[in-house]
């Protein structure tokens, strides 16, 4: 577990904290309950907040990406009121998620993209929002915006040419493509080898995205960031072999100041990404 502080006279983030949380602790998912041992986590999500500081008590809430689902989806149109679009949103959505649309919370994004409408949409069960915002309120904060780990880390990332993102976790690989900043693809993958994953493994998983995005676009990769793996080189040599682009680590030294602590740029993403996005 992360928790993040950004600078007040800089766009870096300038004081971390982390956690090592039990094995069993949080355990992300779609269906089900997601704090298995509220206690604990509770006491270790205070122990950071304190550590990191500051006067707000206003907090961006990062959620795994296991825990929800990202959709990618394109309309004709779309009506200009809110709450019409959303139903119309809700709908599309209703037959692709394993549980009922009518009890889930639903965010998007649209944009204007090929003549039509292309909307990102994060939809998750109200019941597993309201799980980990409720912790937050009951130590004293206020969740204001809730996000998938992997959009949260799209925020650290200048694509102003075809981008590739990788973004490994404990349970999941998440891919992203952007150009001119804006969204193309996102697919969050099963990843049961977490990050001991090989970077021939990797570039084996996302091969598919790379080849749907090239093949709709007709454009190539031209620059790959990762995050989540301690050895980003490692990944490296695959992915540059398979796309020919260059790869960095997502999150940049010069997006980082003061106190970090012992925390790892490679685990910083989501953090970094919501922070300065």
């Amino acid at each position: 577990m992360l928790v993040g502080r950004v600078s007040e006279s800089a766009p870096t983030v300038e004081a971390c904290a982390s956690q090592e949380l039990s094995p069993g602790v949080v355990v992300p998912d779609m269906m089900e309950a997601n704090l298995k041992q509220r206690d604990a986590l509770s006491r270790a999500l205070q122990a950071s907040l304190e550590s990191v500081g500051g006067r707000s008590r206003d907090v961006i809430a990062i959620l795994p990406d296991a825990s929800s689902r990202v959709a990618w989806l394109d309309f004709d149109t779309l009506p200009t009121n809110r709450e019409e679009a959303e139903g119309v949103v809700r709908f599309r959505l209703k037959k692709s998620l394993p549980f009922n649309i009518d009890e889930a919370k639903v965010s998007y994004h649209a944009h204007a993209a090929n003549g039509g409408v292309r909307v990102v949409a994060a939809v998750a069960l109200t019941s597993v929002i309201q799980e980990y915002e409720g912790l937050f309120r009951e130590l004293g904060y206020s969740p204001g915006v809730v996000l998938p780990s992997m959009l949260a880390a799209l925020g650290a990332v200048n694509a102003d040419r075809p981008t590739l993102i990788v973004k490994v976790d404990a349970n999941t690989t998440g891919v992203a493509i952007l150009d001119q900043q804006q969204l193309l693809l996102i697919r969050t993958l099963e990843n049961p080898r977490g990050i001991t994953i090989t970077g021939e493994q990797l570039a084996e998983d996302i091969y598919p995205s790379v080849v749907f995005f090239e093949d709709t676009y007709h454009l190539n990769i031209q620059q790959i960031f990762v995050a989540g793996l301690p050895e980003t080189g490692g990944a490296a040599p695959a992915l540059r072999a398979q796309t020919g682009a260059e790869v960095q680590e997502l999150v940049a030294s010069s997006q980082l100041s003061g106190n970090l602590g012992a925390v790892p740029k490679w685990r910083m993403a989501g953090v970094v990404g919501a922070l300065l996005g």
